[in-house]
């Protein structure tokens, strides 16, 4: 959820006779309601962690994580209705294709930056993602 729709929704508390108003997007709740003493809205953020699937533990600990470079919608896949990329326990080369993050109509590769194998795999498929979220793991 973006600043100005927060902004929004508190100035509308604020207008309104509204006292608390909870919205949730995806995956951020904000909460906003009026203080009893000067009787302005307040907004509280809460955001609720991302999904993460771990392949069952082998005892090691993985050797480099990938992160999301950008803010964008994430695409496991090629195209709708084709496989994933790489699934869980999938050997992986260096360069190799990861994910594909749309940002701004722009499509932008993820690459493998070493070669591997995936431990741990993120849920999200069409979602947006921040940048610096955890999208998998190569051991």
């Amino acid at each position: 959820m973006d600043l100005s729709k927060i902004k929004t929704l508190i100035d509308f508390v604020g207008r309104s006779n509204i006292t608390e108003l909870t919205v949730t997007e995806k995956d951020v709740t904000v909460r906003i309601f009026r203080t009893a003493t000067g009787q302005e809205a307040v907004a509280e953020l809460e955001q609720r962690p991302r999904s993460i699937v771990d392949a069952p533990s082998s005892g090691e600990k993985p050797s480099h994580v990938v992160k999301a470079p950008v803010f964008g919608v994430l695409h496991r896949a090629p195209a709708p209705g084709e496989p994933p990329f790489v699934a869980i326990g999938d050997a992986v080369e260096e360069g190799q294709t990861l994910f594909i993050i749309e940002a701004m109509k722009v499509f932008n590769t993820i690459a493998a930056p070493l070669s591997g194998c995936i431990t741990r795999l993120t849920e999200i498929d069409g979602g947006e993602v921040e940048t610096g979220e955890l999208l998998a793991e190569i051991a």
